[in-house]
């Protein structure tokens, strides 16, 4: 069983399966996160939905540039969780399986290329406070107490 952060699913609502691949990208004592600042700013681990017919991790090289501009190697997968939550940029009641990875940040290739998203580093003890999600918060602190 995939441990769930956040609201219980509703009884009344119809969830869309829609898996994920994020990323830990520690380098030098820092974290490299992604702030979604429409609608409103919500500051993310770097990743996003895995496209139909495509892998885990081709979705997060993908999804890594295009959040933060940055290039990254050598992923591993240390765990996943689940979130049911409403996607307003997609009209969409989604429960959300979140895969989280470490990678290493190895080259900024451009500025993020997908809209309302800005790039920002950030003290590896300090994101867990600033992410937007709980699961988030519960892998950076992970990665902090890792040292």
């Amino acid at each position: 069983m995939i441990r769930r952060f956040g609201e219980a699913p509703r009884k009344d609502q119809t969830y869309r399966l829609r898996p994920g691949a994020y990323a830990l990208l520690p380098r030098d004592g820092q974290l490299l996160l992604t702030c979604q600042y429409g609608p409103a700013p919500d500051v993310q681990l770097p990743g996003g939905g895995i496209d139909e017919g495509e892998s885990p991790i081709p979705a997060l090289h993908r999804e890594v540039y295009e959040e933060t501009g940055w290039k990254i190697a050598t992923p591993k997968r240390i765990g996943a969780f689940r979130r049911f939550v409403y996607m307003p940029e997609y009209d969409l009641w989604a429960e959300k399986i979140c895969h989280i990875y470490t990678a290493r940040p190895v080259l900024q290739l451009s500025e993020p290329v997908e809209k309302d998203h800005i790039a920002l580093w950030m003290p590896i003890a300090d994101a867990s406070e600033v992410l937007g999600n709980a699961g988030d918060q519960y892998f950076a602190a992970l990665l902090a107490r890792l040292g």
